[in-house]
């Protein structure tokens, strides 16, 4: 931006934000100083491949073989994951891995192949490495799933980090998923896709890209396994897809294939290979179990931005109640801080804020605090004060504190990536609890830093501690925010420790899981972002973070009724069901969509509610299997390519498949079905699958169908549990899985384990354990005998 363009936007958006926008536009150039002098030159680079093999040396689950310019080590660990590492790159240290690396598996042999080349054949897969360096991943029995060519690096000639390219074929049948939340998803369509974690600075839709969470984890589904692929480098880069096209017989077949560019870091990935549900297991063993959230969390959650008052919040929680609304927590936004400071209180609005708390916990409402990174560089603000004590901000290469523009105003970031900063973080969320916040949601964490030009965030020469090992704001970048997460989580574990903590962030990365989830950032209002939100959950499950959600009705615009209600209706069935929008948006509470739409909405409440025993047992698989609660058609038939393509159905859990409406103006919607017998659980018709077919989809509802022989926990009229079980076909039995709800605490309750079958005209529901089969200890209502 020249000097002319500068005073013409300030002459547009008059003096205030002039004086917004020349301190974005002095933050800019802060950083382009930066990195103009903290990061060399690159200069003259020199090419290398592998070369051809020159020796190997077999070690435990694998070996090390070498080529003349480059060495790959090959581990298979226990839980049958593959780990190939290339110039001495180990598994170790990472920030996706949760603790120490899985013990190889003494089984799997490094042993010579054909044509010069070697193989390890483990339980699951084996492993072929040519003579010059491809890679290659087959199913036991042979197939090959995946053919990595020999990598690519440039080096500069004068010394300093060395980019790569890795490209990379699947089979011609193969869709590509994952690589974090994407809002064009779920199924990747050709392109090239950006590794970067980016506050885009508006509201986005299906063709924004890159959005707050990426992630280098492709899951590949094909006819012949589904395998999931990462590679562990947290530098920037991009990943280009282009899916395969079979020869129709001829034998001519074009494979898809995957092209990965990195600025930096290791060549190094773990891959796993299996059904969907024995793959998601597996990464969860690799990266870590989801955190449960606790039971309220499950429930239906309300933000703004511009609550504005104490007075205003009571209001709206008012609102709910008098209409007969279930509400289980309320999100402060920026505006309840005193000038946007993070863990402080505008007392003028709030200014008895654990009262209010306290009052809204009595009747079952949880406040909820957001929380930025950013600290107002101001002597005399606490936090700044405390942590320039303990040296907790990032600098730059010259030692001085890194600056940013965000809420603030002029503001350092903690360095997330020290052990010390982030237990000092940590303990700063006593003053969060002491409020009566029993929520959090972190958010600008990317991090962002607002710019008039360039990129939002800080330069990339900034220096983070990186655990000790020290680097750059290009290592440090896309991990800041699941750091932060870290922090908050260990630190409430801390402070509150007989609560599971909540907390969820707008970024992240590989591993968020541990600490909590995410939601899907500032969707724009319409159609297109409504398709978005779905793909975001979905994306987000199959790269094993299963607790997410959208901004329900959009973050930016005014949603009409139909969208708002459809938006409604879909959130209802997410994971993270929560209403959110800007403050040039309006409203978002049901009631200011008229009398029709309240009571549609007032429908979505009810079964939300009446199906948290289902959700809470959905979240304890998700914690054991890493299983997400949200799953695409072909979860369990990955093989069946019409569900492979269907992007506008789910499953939830094993027992239910949603349909939202995303279109306007529609009443009825074709839905694709998996095999078996499926009961539309608004009209108890029953259908056959595989097939299409066409539905009713009125604007009270969206169309749910529930699996024959299904066994859902859900809440009775009384308020307890109780056992809904949809007839078997004849023939055929059913089942389902129930946790129990034990409470916030950390008691991990059993899994009672249920099946159903027919017996002439009744159904009969008994529970399995190891002393047989008992009577279910819980009321048990039977749906699809009679209905039609």
């Amino acid at each position: 931006m020249n000097g002319r363009d500068l005073v013409r936007s300030m002459k547009a958006v008059g003096s205030a934000g002039a004086a917004q926008r020349l301190r974005t536009v002095r933050a800019a150039w802060r950083t382009r100083r930066a990195d103009a002098a903290g990061l060399p030159a690159r200069g003259a680079e020199r090419a290398r491949v592998p070369g051809p093999v020159q020796d190997v040396e077999p070690g435990p689950g694998g070996g090390v073989v070498r080529f003349s310019r480059s060495e790959l080590r090959i581990t298979v660990a226990v839980n049958g994951a593959v780990f190939w590492g290339w110039d001495g790159a180990g598994p170790e240290p990472s920030y996706a891995l949760a603790g120490r690396s899985p013990e190889p598996d003494p089984r799997a042999v490094l042993e010579p192949d054909k044509d010069g080349g070697w193989r390890v054949v483990a339980e699951r897969a084996t492993v072929v490495v040519s003579r010059h360096g491809a890679v290659e991943v087959q199913t036991p029995g042979g197939v090959t799933l995946r053919r990595d060519l020999p990598p690519r690096w440039w080096e500069p000639v004068d010394g300093g980090t060395a980019r790569w390219m890795q490209r990379s074929e699947v089979a011609a049948d193969a869709r590509f998923f994952g690589l974090g939340g994407r809002a064009s998803g779920p199924r990747l369509r050709d392109g090239t896709y950006r590794l970067w974690n980016t506050d885009p600075g508006h509201a986005f839709g299906p063709g924004d890209d890159p959005l707050y969470l990426t992630m280098p984890v492709q899951l590949v589904v094909a006819d012949a396994a589904t395998h999931l692929v990462f590679h562990d480098t947290t530098w920037d880069g991009t990943v280009t897809l282009r899916e395969g096209e079979e020869g129709a017989g001829s034998g001519h077949d074009r494979p898809g294939t995957s092209e990965l560019r990195m600025s930096g870091g290791p060549l190094r990935c773990w891959v796993m290979v299996g059904t969907p549900a024995r793959v998601l297991l597996a990464w969860a063993s690799l990266t870590g179990a989801p955190a449960l959230p606790p039971a309220w969390a499950l429930g239906y959650q309300h933000a703004r931005w511009g609550f504005g008052s104490e007075q205003e919040v009571r209001r709206i929680v008012a609102g709910y109640q008098e209409r007969d609304l279930p509400l289980d927590a309320v999100h402060l936004d920026i505006d309840h801080y005193d000038e946007h400071q993070v863990f402080t209180v505008d007392h003028d609005r709030f200014p008895k804020l654990p009262q209010l708390a306290e009052d809204l916990r009595r009747d079952g409402v949880r406040l909820v605090s957001i929380l930025d990174p950013a600290v107002r560089a101001e002597p005399g603000n606490a936090v700044y004060d405390a942590g320039t004590v303990v040296d907790a901000f990032v600098r730059d290469g010259a030692g001085q504190l890194v600056r940013g523009e965000v809420w603030p105003g002029e503001s350092v970031f903690p360095d997330f990536t020290h052990a010390r900063v982030r237990k000092w973080w940590g303990g700063l969320y006593e003053e969060r609890l002491g409020q009566g916040f029993a929520g959090f949601w972190h958010d600008m964490n990317e991090p962002t830093s607002f710019a008039a030009f360039g990129e939002s965030t800080l330069p990339r020469s900034a220096r983070h501690a990186l655990e000790g090992r020290g680097g750059d704001h290009r290592e440090a970048h896309n991990v800041y925010g699941l750091c932060m997460a870290r922090a908050a989580y260990e630190g409430l574990r801390e402070l509150a420790p007989r609560e599971r903590p909540f907390v969820f962030s707008r970024s992240g990365w590989a591993g968020l899981q541990r600490y909590g989830g995410t939601w899907s950032g500032d969707v724009a209002t319409g159609w297109p972002g409504l398709r978005a939100s779905l793909s975001l959950v979905m994306g987000l499950g199959l790269c094993g973070v299963p607790y997410s959600g959208p901004d329900v009705g959009g973050f930016d615009g005014r949603p009409s009724p139909e969208l708002y209600l459809r938006w409604f209706q879909l959130g209802a069935y997410l994971p993270l069901f929560r209403t959110h929008a800007s403050l040039r948006a309006g409203r978002r509470e049901p009631w200011e969509f008229g009398p029709e739409v309240l009571e549609h909405a007032r429908v979505a409440l009810a079964e939300r509610r009446r199906l948290l025993p289902y959700f809470m047992t959905l979240a304890h698989l998700a914690r054991r299997t890493g299983t997400p609660y949200v799953r695409p058609l072909w979860w369990g038939i990955p093989e069946d390519r019409a569900l492979r393509d269907c992007e506008d159905a789910f499953l939830l859990g094993d027992c239910l498949l949603v349909a939202p409406v995303l279109d306007p103006g529609a009443d009825r919607r074709a839905v694709q079905l998996p095999r078996g017998r499926w009961y539309d659980t608004a009209t108890g018709r029953a259908y056959d699958g595989p097939g299409q077919i066409l539905v009713d989809a009125p604007l009270s509802r969206i169309p749910v169908l529930a699996r024959a022989g299904a066994v859902l926990p859900v809440r009775g009229e009384d308020g307890g549990l109780e056992l809904e079980v949809w007839a078997p076909a004849r023939g055929r039995t059913g089942g389902g899985l129930v946790v129990p709800d034990a409470g916030d605490g950390w008691e991990e309750p059993e899994i009672e384990r249920y099946v159903a079958r027919r017996q002439g005209q009744k159904v009969v529901v008994e529970r399995e354990g190891e002393d047989g089969v008992s009577a279910p200890p819980h009321p048990v209502r039977v749906r699809g005998v009679e209905e039609r």
